[in-house]
């Protein structure tokens, strides 16, 4: 059986009109108002926690000069991988020497159309086994490296946040070693192949390999300095019910009740909506002011006329 929420009196089945029959109030409507400021709490809850992250978003990538670099450092070492990375020259009877430079793209093709059964067979003989280990292991971690360049630029949305700082330089220092590990892998490969067929091949590293570990160098200086020097983050003023969004949850953290937050609320809005009507008296005013003194130069004019 339901019942009043205001006085408690047990409504019966013929009780059938949408207002209590002992304290008359409207049963469809009462509390309403209360819920629909609860449900604008919440709302503008919602807004003070979206606009921080909103905040620490633009703090990560124009937080300050260095944050802007930053962005640039973070990109560049991905240019820097479609320079030559090293260098292939291999000939034999019946075969032109040929030199192959080879950047991130070339690489890309060549494992899009490597047969690894042979490769693994390779990376098994005896002969040659730790030269194409080593090819194996220069391969993948330079694509790994090039991955972990990406994680990096996306996570640096989340740079303001709490782990970001910590998250940005774990990036670069895994990109740093795959990379590491890439070239020392490709060493392994060129010195084991040339040993065995020292008049017909040969390779070493290029340009393109120091400049993508120096620009991932540069930028893992960067993420540490701007670790120690942190950014600022400008929070926009929020605000709740009026109340400006600290005060809102410091009353909330100090248990304050929520008659009490909400009579807060009212009392600054009223304020408010005080000074707003202030305020448009007084420019209702100086224009009644500026329009009579304009009235009373033309009657001048006029009767000087």
């Amino acid at each position: 059986m339901a019942v009043c929420p205001k006085c408690g009196y047990k409504l019966k089945l013929t009780d059938w009109k949408p207002n209590c029959p002992k304290c008359g109030i409207n049963l469809n409507y009462y509390g309403l108002e209360e819920k629909l400021q609860e449900e604008a709490d919440v709302a503008e809850i919602e807004h003070v926690s979206v606009q921080k992250k909103i905040d620490r978003l633009k703090a990560s990538f124009v937080g300050s000069p260095l944050t802007v670099i930053r962005i640039f450092l973070s990109v560049l070492p991905l240019g820097a991988l479609m320079l030559p990375l090293c260098v292939v020259n291999y000939n034999g009877p019946f075969i032109e020497q040929t030199a192959t430079k080879v950047n991130v793209l070339t690489l890309y093709n060549f494992i899009s159309s490597l047969d690894f059964d042979a490769l693994f067979t390779m990376a098994g003989s005896k002969l040659l086994g730790r030269g194409f280990t080593g090819f194996a292991v220069s391969m993948i971690a330079i694509l790994l490296s090039a991955v972990m360049v990406l994680i990096s630029l996306l996570a640096l949305t989340m740079a303001m946040g709490k782990k970001g700082n910590i998250r940005n330089i774990t990036n670069n220092v895994i990109a740093i070693c795959l990379a590491v590990v890439s070239l020392l892998g490709f060493n392994v490969f060129a010195e084991s192949v040339n040993s065995v067929f020292p008049e017909f091949f040969s390779g070493k590293i290029m340009f393109g390999a120091y400049v993508y570990i120096g620009l991932l160098a540069l930028l893992l200086v960067l993420n540490i300095y701007l670790t120690i020097n942190k950014v600022k983050v400008k929070y926009k003023q929020c605000y709740i019910g009026g109340i400006p969004s600290e005060e809102y949850f410091k009353m909330v953290e100090d248990g304050v009740s929520e008659e009490e937050i909400h009579a807060r609320m009212d009392a600054v809005l009223a304020e408010k909506e005080t000074e707003r009507l202030a305020e448009a008296a007084k420019k209702a005013a100086e224009k009644k002011a500026k329009d009579d003194a304009e009235l009373a130069r033309k009657a001048h004019i006029d009767t000087k006329e």
